[in-house]
């Protein structure tokens, strides 16, 4: 495997678009539960939670484009190669794509049983499966520059979702908020990872990299999306705390759609039906950049063309669904994968990094002593 990828200069895409792709990969079905989340740990600071989770997020995005840049333009797979050698490299890699795929099966999973309970209760799983898995399939065969453009038309689509708000702040009630810094850092601590697990997506910059036409505006703009994505979330929680009864938010499974309950206008008396629809525009982005981060290891990793892995796991994932059959079963499989990912996306990076700024180093003192000598 060749650690850099040089893509021809038809897939690449300006570094701009990072701004709304990694804000795009942020926010997905997290978002609608995340208020009741981070505030059965952090009470009413839990918006401070949130908000220092996306401090943290913006540290990683940092000390992962440290790493990248170390490279001329390679990826997380082609990187592992290069530090653990062929066989523990590609068995991190097989672990990385597994992460990825499951990413994908737990996200269209969430909003399919969003959906059952919102507006079709007896629609069956396997139908709205096979129909986001089709059009993710769709997307990622069209390539690097299609996904983004979605991503692009997905932050576009929706942004009129977060003027909604605005309709709960006029019951909101901000004597919720106090005392403020209440709890101990434990529970904050716990807050904050309670919500690090939403604002997940970030690690995709690890794959995407290589395809970004000017990489030294990479941090800017990917920071730009993060903190558009901490901004979003922090005042999506306070919204929910203030609005929101103790008791009710910590019993409300998805309170930004609870909210959007009392949205009324002409003719229409339920505004979350919308919302619900819209929202797949929101995770149908994410989706297809996962989908494609783990058919990329097909052809970086197996050999097998990335068109044949993006089937595999489109199948696969549309099988899986056949075994869900329960929220208990789908919160068990979104804890699993929300561990993993905590392990990979927050933790893994960090001692990654470590280790390619060792190996260069290394590299660049043998090099000085061989001209010295």
């Amino acid at each position: 495997m060749k650690v850099d990828l040089h893509p021809r200069v038809g897939l690449l895409f300006n570094a701009y678009l990072l701004m709304f792709f990694i804000h795009k990969v942020q926010t997905g079905v997290g978002i609608v539960g995340l208020p009741r989340i981070v505030y059965l740990d952090s009470k009413h600071d839990a918006w401070i939670s949130v908000f220092l989770a996306g401090v943290i997020t913006g540290i990683l995005i940092w000390v992962m484009f440290i790493m990248l840049k170390q490279y001329d333009s390679a990826d997380l797979y082609g990187i592992q190669v290069d530090i653990y050698g062929r066989w523990i490299g590609n068995f991190l890699n097989i672990v990385y794509m597994i992460y990825l795929s499951a990413c994908f099966f737990t996200i269209f999973m969430n909003y399919i049983e969003i959906v059952q309970v919102w507006i079709f209760p007896n629609l069956p799983t396997w139908q709205l499966s096979l129909v986001l898995i089709a059009l993710s399939i769709y997307a990622v065969q069209g390539g690097v520059r299609i996904m983004i453009g979605f991503a692009f038309l997905g932050v576009l689509g929706t942004l009129w979702l977060g003027t909604i708000l605005i309709v709960p702040m006029t019951y909101a009630d901000t004597t919720h908020l106090f005392p403020i810094l209440n709890v101990d850092i434990k529970h904050l601590v716990k807050g904050i990872y309670g919500s690090s697990l939403s604002m997940m997506g970030f690690e995709l910059l690890m794959f995407f990299y290589p395809f970004i036409k000017d990489k030294k505006n990479t941090l800017l703009y990917a920071q730009i999306g993060n903190l558009y994505t901490t901004i979003l979330f922090t005042v999506v929680t306070l919204v929910s705390i203030m609005f929101f009864a103790e008791d009710s938010l910590a019993r409300t499974i998805w309170p930004v759609l609870s909210m959007f309950k009392i949205v009324r206008l002409p003719n229409l008396e339920r505004f979350e039906f919308i919302a619900v629809s819209f929202w797949m525009l929101i995770i149908l982005p994410n989706m297809s950049a996962y989908l494609w981060a783990a058919s990329k290891g097909f052809s970086r990793v197996i050999n097998m063309k990335q068109k044949h892995g993006i089937w595999i796991i489109g199948i696969l994932g549309w099988a899986l669904a056949f075994f869900i059959h329960t929220r208990i079963q789908m919160n068990t499989v979104t804890d699993y994968v929300a561990k993993m990912g905590f392990v990979l996306a927050f933790c893994y990076p960090l001692m990654l990094t470590a280790l390619v700024l060792m190996k260069k180093r290394f590299m660049r003192r043998k090099a000085a002593n061989a001209q010295g000598s």
